[in-house]
Formats: C-alpha cells, structure tokens, sequence
C-alpha cells in the first residue's frame, strides 16, 4: 500500500497481520544556535531551520485514528510544533504493544529527529498532509 496521506497510514497500519501502536514525536522547527543571517532570513521565510522534538506519545490506531483529534490534544499541552514524526510497533500473538514498551522506540526516535536522520519516519505537518523531508 503505498502512503499518500494520513488516513492512508491509518489504513495501513490496521491491515498489517499483528496489531500496531503508533508513535508520534512533534517537532518545532527553530534556528539553530549560531545561525547566519541568510539562515534567519530563509527561516523567517518558512525555510530551513532545525527540527527539536517538543513531544511524543504513543497512540493505538483506534486512539489516533484522525488526525485533527491528535491536534487538539497537542495544543492542551500548550507545546507548539511544526511537524509530527510518525512510527509503528508491531505487536506479537494477537497483542499491540503497551506503553510501557514504547518508551525506548519513542527515545531513539527523538535521540534521531535530533539528529536529523528523519528518512525512516512519516513526516505530516499540521494540516495532516505528508512531507517529504530532505
């Protein structure tokens, strides 16, 4: 199934053999510390910058399965971000993952996002559409 746009992603992961849980880290585009002033002035354009997770949670398909509900739960933590990295964990025998087991996934991926190795996840922004990260 090819990934055009969130429910896309929605549908995909409750087709898959074993249950999934999803995992969502949210970022907030800034400047970097030391940027130039063509970087500032490309940012204040919309561009470039870097991305610093603010937020991360694991939901079930069920719990996120529209994307504007993610959204009004984000805006109660009154953290604000730019875009929402997205990730699945497959469960085993008929049973999707805990929280508890999902801490670790949800470290390395911010430990990444930090890191700008950002390939591997599903980027949407806050209108839900999907992104291509370069």
């Amino acid at each position: 199934m090819h990934i055009q746009t969130y429910a896309d992603l929605i549908a995909a992961a409750r087709a898959q053999p074993e249950p999934q849980r999803l995992l969502f880290v949210f970022a907030r585009a800034e400047l970097p510390d030391g940027a130039t002033a063509e970087q500032k002035a490309s940012f204040e354009q919309g561009e470039g910058g870097a991305l610093a997770p603010v937020l991360c949670v694991d939901k079930s398909t069920e719990e996120a399965a529209d994307f504007q509900t993610l959204i009004e739960e984000s805006a109660h933590t009154g953290m604000s971000w730019d875009v929402a990295f997205v990730s699945a964990m497959s469960g085993r025998g008929g049973v999707a993952p805990s929280s508890d087991e999902t801490e670790q996934p949800l470290r390395m991926m911010t430990e990444q996002i930090q890191a700008a190795i950002v390939g591997q996840f599903l980027a949407v922004d806050r209108r839900g559409n999907l992104l291509q990260l370069v």
